[in-house]
């Protein structure tokens, strides 16, 4: 039995409450999901309406807000048990609902942990592994925002969530032959963070890059507004490591305290990079430096001790910012992608690093507190040396797997609909692909216009609000 978790024994103390449950353990992974969720709705769906070109705002939001729902009507119909059920392939689940009352008041069972399965229900589950799946879509968006057609994301999203994700959620965490093999992916290092940014890079290839007047000049609309984005993602993180262990036990202590050291480590790093080679402090690179730091303490979160947290914080400051500041810069290849938020150096390169750095900082007794075989990282001596290189194994099977199932699953799209927009979309934005826009500059929804509301007309029209004198307002985003 897991640390943490109670035996309870005796009868049941009603219908609702049977003996197995563990009212404490239940309570946390429904609010360590919920933490998770608001990562995405509102946190992600606040960032990137904030973090991109005024033009893009509606449009952005709207593709976060689009895949949190397609993707939980596609997991509970069909994915959760491609992700988690029966096997039908070494790297695939059967896939089949799970909405049945008999399925989902049952005790949650977990493949890959046989001896320990949860003491709460597995609507509770399902829920939880849910979230997930959301954010990993959600994070993908942002290396396609400001062309991709929306027709083109809402076929996307529950195409790649049914041919990608699942696959890399059962092969590392649902029982799949990675699994059985020894790799290690505490919460999502590679099944999520790898994943994504694989696939942003690759969907960013396909679909085509930004006009130029906004690939040459894409400043956020509301930078304070998107810390508030960014704040809910870091702290919805808790949630997001500290569920992995299915209970409320030491090990999720463990990896909430871990996460949040690798994150302040981060920024730290990167914003100390930042004012050594261009003199001043960037918001938007320390929030780079939160996302990465937090990417890359997920694949070991509960299994490193917390030195090793800040070690993984400062290669997480670090090595994504010469990826993204500096090789970006020399690389062809990098060049030609528009990834439009970075997401291949934020959450591929620290994803990557982050499992690497477990197959070798794994400490022994952690692992064992959550994993149910003799588990230790390479700098513990042992077989550790052997875990390394299956994490490298490991990672070139989700690379591989993201790159041919992303391609395949555009072209598919693409003989149907055009995966990038139109041209007077693009110079328009929000207002062409939405009819609306993000702001309203003027009264009841009415558009600034210099020839009624700026201070020139101010004879023939009603006063500006701004008092004493105030010459109207120039907006430029």
């Amino acid at each position: 039995m897991a640390a943490g978790q109670i035996a309870y024994t005796g009868q049941e103390i009603a219908p609702a409450v049977p003996m197995w449950l563990n009212k404490g353990d239940n309570a946390w992974q429904m609010t360590a999901s919920t933490l998770v969720g608001i990562q995405s709705m509102p946190g992600l769906v606040i960032l990137y309406a904030s973090i991109v070109k005024k033009k893009w705002a509606v449009n952005s939001a709207f593709m976060a807000l689009y895949a949190f729902a397609a993707v939980l009507l596609c997991w509970v119909l069909l994915c959760y048990r491609m992700a988690f059920g029966d096997e039908l392939l070494p790297f695939w689940g059967k896939g089949a609902p799970a909405l049945s009352q008999s399925y989902l008041v049952g005790r949650a069972k977990v493949p890959e942990r046989v001896a320990t399965d949860p003491l709460y229900p597995m609507a509770t589950l399902v829920y939880f592994q849910f979230t997930f799946a959301a954010i990993t879509l959600i994070l993908l968006a942002g290396s396609v925002l400001g062309r991709m057609d929306i027709r083109a994301w809402m076929a996307f999203v529950p195409l790649w969530l049914i041919f990608s994700y699942t696959v890399g959620a059962y092969s590392l965490w649902g029982g799949g032959f990675l699994y059985r093999w020894g790799a290690i992916d505490y919460s999502g290092g590679y099944v999520i963070h790898l994943s994504s940014g694989i696939s942003g890079l690759t969907a960013a290839y396909w679909v085509g890059p930004r006009i130029k007047s906004d690939r040459d000049r894409f400043p956020p609309n509301n930078v304070l507004l998107m810390l508030a984005g960014a704040g809910l993602l870091w702290m919805g993180w808790s949630g997001f490591n500290g569920g992995a262990p299915y209970a409320a036990n030491i090990d999720s202590s463990i990896a909430a305290l871990n996460t949040n050291v690798s994150a302040a480590t981060s920024i730290l790093v990167w914003t100390c990079l930042d004012v050594i080679f261009f003199g001043k402090p960037s918001v938007i690179g320390a929030v780079q430096g939160m996302i990465t730091g937090l990417a890359c303490i997920t694949p070991g979160a509960g299994l490193v001790q917390s030195w090793a947290a800040i070690v993984m914080g400062m290669l997480a400051g670090s090595v994504p910012w010469v990826s993204m500041m500096i090789i970006h810069k020399k690389c062809s290849l990098l060049q030609k992608v528009d990834d439009a938020l970075g997401v291949f150096h934020t959450h591929a390169v620290a994803g990557l690093m982050g499992g690497l750095v477990t197959g070798l900082l794994a400490e022994p007794n952690l692992c064992k507190l959550i994993l149910p075989r003799d588990t230790r990282g390479a700098f513990y001596g042992g077989n550790g040396g052997v875990h390394f290189a299956k994490q490298i194994v490991a990672a070139l099977f989700v690379i591989g797997w993201n790159v041919m199932s992303t391609t395949l699953i555009l072209l598919v799209i693409r003989l149907f609909i055009p995966l990038k927009m139109p041209d007077n979309q693009l110079e328009i934005g929000d207002d062409a692909v939405h009819g609306e826009e993000a702001y309203a500059l003027w009264g009841d929804g009415e558009q600034y216009d210099q020839r009624k509301h700026g201070w020139h007309a101010s004879e023939m029209t009603s006063p500006s609000p701004y008092v004493n004198g105030a010459r109207g307002v120039t907006i430029n985003l």
